[in-house]
């Protein structure tokens, strides 16, 4: 019997070898192909997320092609309102940025670094002038040759790289378009693929992920774009010519925890300082960061993301960055749908581990309840069951250990 067991344990052993083979194989094949996978990766989500409205209007005896038809007629039509507004603006602020450049360039030449330089005492002023510039640049010539070659090749790939930017913005929406239309068919396929024993567990899990990320993924993109709304139109009326922009860089960046909040501080900060140098402007950029701190920390993220995702701020930073290293592009728009799918499965790991006998232990652990009843762990509890439900009652007990009278 010993012999079985132990053969037994290789077996499953190798059988985990495999998956995790197989895994580190996935994460490779995706890493090769990220620049590729990003049309498609965005196209699931657009189709993920648009997938619920299309089940309802066949709920309402639409077919399935023609309520297809509806929702991708809704989502183009949305993206081209949105551009529609929002290019002409985004314009306008790009034209102020591009002639206030010489104005923030002499703020920070004659006001800053001479402040900057008294404070501290450090001379950096020799170091942006001209002259020594071009005399550093005689001095390592041939590293600077190597430079610009580093930069001829960086612009030649970007050159491609646009391309490819054009190519995936023409295919997002025929993609976006098969996602919508076979996504219960894709989503059926998959779970056909689920091993039987497994697949009760394997549908739980995904129904709370599906949860999970819709809630947040949805309640996320109306926060940023009410946020960008607020403090755009908010910088706007302090009187700042980049208001706007800065108002939906600020909102855009909402999603990683306080980065949105620190873009509207310091670039809203800055800009009151070249446009106007004085702390009354300053303070109508904190009341306007302040009003939307208060608006989101009161009113949008309660009721609109809550506490779906279920992951601590810095496990968000975290995974934005790390996906972007790792993916670039697809891997901080994957970021935080895989951070979340990813919390889910901890939680169930967390779940079982506190049922399995490697946490409860072999020796049985006594638990007196508030009415005397003591509890022993019950080691045949099924795994369906509360933690509740494993406590065997053994019988009334006075908390001195002594029996009860009579």
């Amino acid at each position: 019997m010993s012999r079985d067991e132990d053969l037994a344990t290789i077996a499953g052993f190798f059988r985990r070898l495999q998956w995790c083979a197989l895994g580190a194989g996935m994460i490779w094949v995706i890493w090769l192909l990220a620049p590729v996978l990003a049309p498609f990766a965005f196209a699931a989500l657009l189709g993920w997320m648009g997938d619920p409205m299309v089940d309802r209007l066949e709920k309402r005896g639409l077919g399935r092609n023609t309520a297809v038809i509806l929702v991708f007629s809704a989502i183009i039509a949305l993206i081209v309102i949105a551009i529609l507004l929002i290019v002409p603006i985004l314009e306008q602020q790009i034209s102020t940025l591009t002639e206030s450049i010489p104005g923030y360039r002499e703020w920070f030449l004659g006001t800053f670094l001479p402040w900057f330089e008294k404070r501290t005492g450090f001379e950096l002023h020799s170091w942006l002038d001209t002259e020594h510039l071009l005399a550093l640049l005689r001095e390592h010539w041939q590293s600077a040759g190597g430079f610009a070659s580093v930069a001829l090749g960086y612009v030649s790939r970007s050159s491609f790289a646009l391309i490819g930017w054009l190519v995936n913005i023409v295919l997002l929406p025929v993609l976006t378009f098969f996602f919508l239309r076979d996504w219960d068919l894709i989503v059926g396929r998959v779970g056909s693929l689920v091993p039987r024993d497994h697949y009760a567990t394997v549908h739980r899990l995904a129904l709370e992920s599906d949860a999970v990320l819709g809630g947040f993924l949805r309640g996320q993109l109306m926060v940023m774009l009410i946020l960008g709304v607020i403090y755009g139109i908010g910088l706007w009326l302090v009187g700042l010519d980049l208001g706007i922009l800065i108002g939906l860089i600020g909102g855009i960046l909402t999603f990683v925890p306080y980065l949105g909040p620190a873009s509207i501080v310091v670039l809203g900060g800055l800009a009151a300082l070249v446009q106007f140098g004085d702390w009354p402007h300053l303070a109508g950029v904190a009341v306007v960061f302040g009003i939307g701190q208060i608006i989101e920390s009161y009113v949008l993220t309660p009721k609109l993301v809550g506490d779906r995702i279920g992951l601590h701020p810095m496990a968000v930073i975290f995974a934005v960055m790390a996906g972007g290293t790792l993916f670039g592009f697809l891997g901080m728009l994957l970021a935080l749908p895989v951070a979340a799918v990813a919390n889910v499965l901890l939680r169930y790991a967390q779940e079982r581990y506190r049922r399995s006998g490697l946490y409860a232990g072999e020796t049985p652990v006594i638990l007196l309840d508030a009415e005397g009843f003591v509890g022993v762990p019950d080691a045949d509890a099924s795994e369906g069951e509360d933690a509740g439900d494993g406590v065997r009652s053994v019988g009334p007990e006075r908390a001195d250990g002594g029996d009860d009278a009579g």
